[in-house]
C-alpha cells in the first residue's frame, strides 16, 4: 500500500503535502488516505512527484551549523525534508559517538575514533564550536524534531565485536527513547545491515556500498540499496528491477545540478544531498 501511495504523490499540492507527513511519519489513517486517493483522482492529478530529500551529515551549509552537528540536525527538521543523515562510531571505551571520518584532529594530532576514549574525543570541537556529539545526545536531540526521519549510517569497524556492540547500544537506545518508527539505518558493511535487520526488523534498513544486486538485496531482507549515483548510472536497470521487486532507491552524495537532474529522471526515491534546498528547487520545477 505504501509504494502505491507514493506513486500518487503531487509535491505542490496542500492534499498531497498531508499524505506525505502522514507517511513519513509512518502513521497512516487509512480512512484519511483513502479519501485523499479519491480526491486526487477526482481532481484529475498527473504530474506526479514524490521523491524524497535527505539532508547529507544534516543541514550543514548555513549559518550556524556544522557536519554531523547537532544544529545541523535541527536546521534539517526546520527545512522539513524526509530525513537527515548521522555517522557514528564507538569509542574505545564503548562509547558510541557522532563522527563522519575514522579520525579527529585535536591539538594538532591525528586520533583514531574506534581507538580513542570518549574522554579524549570530548575535547575535540566542530567547525561550529560544539562537542563532538554522542549518538544518545544525538537522539535525545532528534526526539525535539517534528519533521524528518534520522537514518543512521553504522561506520565499518575494525572487528566484528565491535560493531555487534555498537549496533547493540545503538538500536536498544533508540528503542529506550521510543524513536522505533522515525529511524532508518544504512551500512558499507554487510555485518551491520545484518544486525540492524536482526535487532531492529521492523526498521528500513539500506546498503550502501553498490556492490550487490537488488536481487540480493531482496533475499536478505533489506528495504532497499543507497548507492552512489555513479553505481546507477553504470547499472542502469537496477532503478527498475528495485521498484519491481518492492524495493525503494536511495543515492548519495548528489550535489550539483545536472547530477540532481539525472537521478530525478532515473526515478529513484529519495536523494542524498548536501544541498537539500537546491534538490527542493529542482524538483519543483518537474
Amino acid at each position: 500500500m505504501h509504494g502505491y501511495i507514493r506513486s500518487v504523490i503531487l509535491m505542490n499540492s496542500n492534499l498531497v503535502v498531508l499524505l506525505k507527513n502522514i507517511l513519513s511519519k509512518k502513521q497512516i489513517n487509512m480512512k484519511q488516505v483513502s479519501l485523499s486517493l479519491i480526491l486526487i483522482l477526482i481532481l484529475g492529478i498527473t504530474n506526479i512527484n514524490a521523491q524524497e530529500i535527505i539532508a547529507h551529515r544534516g543541514y550543514w551549509k548555513t549559518d550556524g551549523s556544522a557536519q554531523n552537528s547537532i544544529a545541523a540536525l535541527l536546521k534539517a527538521d526546520e527545512i522539513d525534508v524526509y530525513g537527515s543523515e548521522v555517522d557514528i562510531w564507538l569509542s574505545s571505551d564503548g562509547v558510541p559517538i557522532v563522527n563522519h571520518d575514522a579520525d579527529v584532529t585535536l591539538d594538532g594530532e591525528k586520533l583514531i575514533v574506534q581507538e580513542t576514549p570518549f574522554a579524549t574525543l570530548r575535547k575535540v570541537k566542530l567547525s561550529n564550536g560544539e562537542p563532538l556529539p554522542t549518538v544518545e545526545e544525538y537522539l535525545d536531540a532528534f526526539k525535539k524534531c517534528n519533521n524528518i526521519k534520522l537514518i543512521i549510517e553504522f561506520k565499518t569497524h575494525s572487528t566484528k565485536e565491535r560493531e555487534d556492540e555498537l549496533a547493540q547500544k545503538v538500536i536498544d537506545m533508540v528503542k529506550e527513547k521510543d524513536l522505533q518508527d522515525r529511524v532508518e539505518y544504512i551500512s558499507f558493511g554487510i555485518n551491520f545491515v545484518q544486525q540492524a535487520k536482526h535487532l531492529h526488523p521492523e526498521a528500513p534498513v539500506y546498503y550502501l556500498n553498490g556492490d550487490l544486486t537488488p536481487q540480493i538485496l531482496k533475499k536478505m531482507g533489506l528495504a532497499g540499496f543507497d548507492y552512489h549515483f555513479n553505481v546507477i548510472n553504470k547499472n542502469t536497470k537496477w532503478v527498475s528491477e528495485a521498484h519491481d521487486l518492492g524495493l525503494e532507491v536511495n543515492v548519495w552524495t548528489v550535489n550539483n545540478e545536472e547530477d540532481i537532474q539525472r537521478v530525478i529522471d532515473q526515478k529513484v526515491d529519495y536523494i542524498t544531498t548536501d544541498e537539500p534546498l537546491l534538490v527542493r528547487e529542482i524538483l519543483d520545477r518537474q
